[in-house]
């Protein structure tokens, strides 16, 4: 028996998909991790915790994604943004003896002040103006469950962070086959005149390959991850 998939839609003025980041510096990867569309999922579904076996019956599926830059009219590829970097001061002009303002300096999670003082620089950075079609394998047990969830999410529906917005459904239907959904990713693609700059395949093939550490095994306080190799394909090797 074939294992469904279904079609998601990423598109809005910015995205960030973390990898390896820490609280001063918060890169993104220039496609969706797998950890990140998954906790788009569970965003869904209203599935807080850890939901180690829901998580449990997505690790060995596939995942396959599209990156879509613009073109023009003449249907040439308009060159991509670079990644915007925002900087941030967290914690910066509060009063420490006031109650209520000492409430919004950085705290350890013991409560106490953060070595060096309450207030820290952060760089986070953008992908700016991208589309991916994420083609995500479900369980056939909850193809139905997930699809209804992205249409009707209990909790809102993010692109990497809270501050990116989806300007388009994300939700764009379900399919029996890999050639099934690709037609669609396709139709899709050209509707919105996006052109196909690179896919992301999930194993190892001829490309780029990577090792990335996004597989969720673990949600919650103590998130934990497994690796995945992926291979990224420019697309002029797919011409």
């Amino acid at each position: 028996m074939k294992i469904p998939y279904l079609l998601l839609w990423f598109e809005g003025p910015l995205q960030s998909w973390g990898h390896d980041s820490r609280f001063d510096r918060r890169d993104s990867l220039p496609f969706p991790t797998k950890s990140g569309v998954l906790g788009l999922v569970c965003c869904a579904l209203g599935a807080g915790g850890k939901q180690t076996e829901l998580l449990a019956q997505f690790a060995s599926l596939d995942m396959q994604i599209w990156g879509l830059g613009r073109q023009d009219l003449q249907g040439k590829r308009v060159p991509s943004e670079p990644l915007l970097r925002d900087f941030h001061m967290v914690g910066s002009g509060y009063d420490d003896a006031d109650p209520w303002q000492s409430l919004l300096i950085p705290k350890t999670r013991d409560g106490k002040k953060a070595v060096g003082g309450g207030t820290k620089m952060t760089y986070r950075y953008y992908l700016q103006d991208m589309a991916f079609a994420v083609m995500l394998q479900v369980p056939t047990s909850l193809a139905r469950q997930v699809a209804d969830a992205l249409q009707h999410p209990v909790w809102d529906l993010y692109l990497g962070r809270k501050c990116c917005v989806p300007t388009e459904f994300i939700f764009q239907g379900c399919f029996q086959d890999l050639e099934q959904i690709t037609q669609a990713a396709e139709q899709l693609a050209n509707n919105k005149n996006r052109a196909r700059q690179y896919r992301v395949l999930q194993g190892s093939h001829e490309g780029d390959v990577l090792t990335v550490n996004d597989i969720p095994i673990q949600f919650g306080e103590q998130k934990r991850y497994r690796d995945r190799q992926i291979t990224i394909i420019p697309d002029e090797l797919l011409l």
